[in-house]
C-alpha cells in the first residue's frame, strides 16, 4: 500500500484524483502499477486500476491475472471492478471505501456477484486513514 499511496501522490502533479494501484504477482513481486491519469491523458478510462492491470498483463504476457493481487488506495468503481473480474484477479486490497461510487462492497459488489464467472476476495481498510486524507484534501482544495 505504501507504493500505491506514493503513486496516488504522483497523480496530484497532473491535477488527477489521487488514486494509485499496484498489481502483485502470485509470488508477491510488483508486475504492474498505475495512477489516475484521466486529466493527464484526456482518457476517461485512465483509472489507476486499469493502467495497473494493463501493465501487469503486458508483464505476464497474458490477460489472465489469476493468483495476482491488486492493491489500490480507493475502492474501485464499477468500470474497474468489471475489469478486475474479467482479468481474474484473485484479491483486491483497498485503502479507503468509496461511499459514492464503490463497486467492491460499499455501493455495489461487482467483484463478488454470484452471477459472474469469477469472484474476488476483498480486503479493506489498509492505511485507509491516509488514503482518505489524500482524497479529502484534494477535493477540499477544489471546492
Amino acid at each position: 500500500m505504501v507504493r500505491a499511496l506514493d503513486l496516488a501522490r504522483d497523480a496530484l502533479t497532473s491535477d488527477d484524483v489521487p488514486v494509485g494501484a499496484v498489481v502483485l504477482g502470485p509470488d508477491g513481486t510488483e508486475i504492474g502499477s498505475g495512477r489516475n491519469r484521466r486529466e493527464a491523458d484526456g482518457d476517461p478510462t485512465a483509472h489507476a486500476e486499469i493502467l495497473a492491470l494493463r501493465q501487469a498483463a503486458t508483464t505476464l504476457g497474458t490477460w489472465r491475472l489469476e493468483g495476482c493481487t491488486l492493491v489500490v488506495t480507493l475502492e474501485p468503481c464499477t468500470m474497474c471492478a468489471g475489469a478486475i473480474v474479467l482479468a481474474r484477479i484473485g484479491r483486491v486490497v483497498l485503502g479507503a471505501w468509496d461511499p459514492k461510487a464503490g463497486a467492491t462492497g460499499s455501493v455495489r459488489d461487482v467483484v463478488r456477484d454470484a452471477r459472474l464467472n469469477h469472484r474476488v476476495e476483498v480486503v479493506a481498510g489498509l492505511r485507509d486513514v491516509e488514503a482518505a486524507a489524500l482524497l479529502r484534501d484534494f477535493f477540499a482544495e477544489r471546492r
